[in-house]
């Protein structure tokens, strides 16, 4: 597992970290919660900057969705600390989240967190990973590109969505260009189904049926 990428619908790697919050142990410490685990390049940089505030201005939305925030960069717990001070101080934001403090880097390697090709740094990552501590989602932005976080909410709710109902999101959900709003169902697997399908549902074709979310 170790130097490589962990994928969706493995298990988050157990790991007992130092954060501005103490100590840590993910994701047994949010078991029974979906959570967004972020890195970061480094601490007191702009686009890292903004993307901080980005997270915890929108953190009580995740929270609404049962979700927790955990950042991460390479730097020292003390680093993390002034940073975080730094912004409530100077943007009057909040960070309400735990950053990990990764300074060894055994979290990084563990978690694919350093591409050469992007420096020493770890790259912007996310891992969503749901309850029971299976990643069911995986981002990676370059260090030069900030993310958005509106598309990780998004996701969050997306993914409860899909696994609540057993359905599929179409793209831009819930602003999707042919379906709106609607989910689409699973296809049928089997030929009775498939002729049953459209006399039941709406559906451009047998593989693609859609309905209003219950």
């Amino acid at each position: 597992m170790e130097n490589r990428i962990p994928l969706i619908g493995e298990e988050f790697p157990q790991i007992t970290v130092k954060t501005t919050h103490g100590v840590k142990n993910y994701p047994d410490d949010l078991k029974g919660k979906w959570f967004v685990f972020f890195s970061h390049p480094a601490d007191f940089t702009p686009v890292c900057t903004t993307e901080f505030v980005a997270f915890a201005r929108r953190a009580d939305e995740f929270r609404k969705l049962g979700a927790e925030l955990v950042g991460l960069s390479i730097d020292q717990v003390f680093s993390h600390i002034k940073w975080v001070e730094w912004i409530k101080e100077n943007l009057e934001t909040t960070i309400s989240f735990p950053v990990v403090a990764d300074d060894t880097g055994e979290v990084a390697k563990k978690l694919g967190l350093i591409h050469p090709g992007q420096g020493t740094n770890t790259v912007r990552a996310v891992f969503i990973v749901d309850p029971e501590g299976t990643i069911r989602a995986i981002l990676y932005y370059p260090q030069e590109l900030g993310r958005n976080v509106g598309e990780i909410l998004r996701m969050v709710k997306g993914l409860q969505v899909a696994t609540a109902n057993n359905v599929a999101l179409p793209a831009n959900w819930p602003d999707n260009e042919l379906i709106k709003d609607r989910v689409i169902i699973p296809p049928a697997t089997d030929e009775q189904t498939a002729k049953e399908r459209q006399a039941t549902h709406d559906c451009y074709d047998w593989w693609f049926c859609h309905k209003e979310l219950s």
